[in-house]
Formats: structure tokens, C-alpha cells, sequence
């Protein structure tokens, strides 16, 4: 799937492994919430503390556990016009209310006459197309536990205090990183 977006559009983010309605997901990640309930409700709180009714969000996998009944509630309650790149626990039939969903996505984000191509997937890539050109890869699935790689980084809710990145955020961490010795092999 390919989509691009110009950022005079309004504002693109990035996020992912919300997990919605699973309640494990807090002892396994260590998340800082008493129940599912306050979880859901703090994630809603700070995704809507960022992400505008027009912004575009890129959602990495592992939305929601629960059938779409029950995550349409949650979903009507976020802001943005929403992307599902999917991963491996969402659950089937969830994708339908998103604006496009597909395994895998390149998006070309277009700012102050730069392009930059931007590779989504869930899982993470030792390399990706475009890799040794510049190209950036985000990605879901990890929790924050592997380490970030050349222009490759965790956009999961564990990384950055339950917020979604920003495409001007991820811009920042991505100038000060070079380009790493695995993505020139071909």
C-alpha cells in the first residue's frame, strides 16, 4: 500500500501497540495503569492532547484485541483520519473502519519541498527499501525493547509516554542519526 501526504494538510503522526482491551499488556509492559480502563483512558486523553480532528495517523499494528463492536467505541473517541498498518494481535474485521490498512505501507511525506519515504510495518527491518538512500522506518511490535538502528524507530505507545510522534518529532531524531554500515549492503 502507498499513500502520500503533504504536511500543509495538516500534521501526521505516528503510532502504535495501544492494545486496546488487553489487560495483560500492562503487567507485561510494565505500563503505569491500574486497570484496562484507566489505560484506555489516559491513551485517549494524550492521543487527543496532540493529534487534531484533520491530522493523518499511522497506526502500527496491534491496535485492539477486541471485535470491532467494542473497539469502533474507543476508535470513535480519537482524533485524526486514521491508517492501520496491521500486526500480529489485531483482531480481524477491526481494519474496516480505517481509511486504508494493509501489512505493510509506504507513505511519502511531502514538507518545504523535501519528500521523505517513510517504510511502516509492525515489525522492525535490519533494512528497507531505500534504506541506504535516507529512507525512514517505523515500526510497532518491539515495546521499546530493541535498540533503535540508523533511521529505524520504535513508534510504539511504550516509547514515548503514551503519545503518538509527531512527523516533525521523528524528523528531530532522525537528522541526528547517520545511516548505518547494514543498510549499504545490498
Amino acid at each position: 500500500m502507498k499513500i502520500s501526504h503533504q504536511l500543509k494538510d495538516g500534521q501526521i503522526f505516528f503510532t502504535g501497540d495501544q492494545h486496546w482491551f488487553h489487560d495483560n499488556i500492562i503487567k507485561y509492559t510494565q505500563r503505569p495503569f491500574e486497570n484496562v480502563e484507566e489505560m484506555h483512558e489516559e491513551l485517549i486523553l494524550r492521543h487527543n492532547a496532540v493529534v487534531g480532528k484533520n491530522d493523518v495517523v499511522i497506526h502500527l499494528g496491534d491496535f485492539s484485541f477486541a471485535p470491532p463492536e467494542k473497539t469502533q467505541k474507543i476508535f470513535k473517541r480519537l482524533n485524526g483520519q486514521h491508517h492501520l498498518v496491521l500486526g500480529n494481535h489485531d483482531h480481524p474485521g477491526n481494519g474496516d473502519f480505517f481509511r486504508s490498512r494493509g501489512d505493510y505501507l509506504e507513505l511519502v511525506v511531502h514538507d518545504v519541498g523535501e519528500k521523505q519515504l517513510i517504510i511502516c510495518c509492525h515489525y522492525a527491518f535490519q533494512v528497507w527499501n531505500k534504506s541506504h538512500h535516507g529512507s525512514w522506518h517505523v515500526h510497532g511490535h518491539s515495546h521499546g525493547k530493541l535498540p533503535a538502528q540508523g533511521k529505524r524507530q520504535d513508534v510504539g505507545v511504550d516509547t514515548h509516554d503514551y503519545y503518538p510522534y509527531s512527523y516533525r518529532q521523528l524528523k528531530e531524531i532522525m537528522d541526528l542519526r547517520g545511516i548505518s554500515e547494514f543498510e549499504y549492503s545490498e
